[in-house]
């Protein structure tokens, strides 16, 4: 069973994370991930970029269901208050 450190130290290892939590219950998984790579992307290349990161689990079977909520650090501080 997959504990969220380690889907954190997948994403951690491919993209440039100022904020990054990983929560979920072993087989499906929450992540809010924040970075400046994500400026000027679309929602949807900001999830495509974080997929790339866990690619081989997902296709492995590893990784069954990942949702993600994906903010640039501006974003991140205007949403927190």
């Amino acid at each position: 069973m997959l504990e969220p450190q380690q889907i954190e130290n997948w994403i951690a290892a491919g993209l440039s994370c100022a904020h990054l939590v990983v929560e979920g219950d072993g087989h499906h998984f929450q992540a809010l991930i924040v970075s400046t790579e994500f400026a000027g992307l679309s929602r949807v290349k900001r999830q495509q970029r974080v997929m790339q990161t866990v690619r081989d689990h997902l296709d492995s079977g590893a990784l069954h269901a990942l949702s993600l909520q994906t903010l640039t650090p501006e974003e991140w501080e205007a949403a927190r208050g």
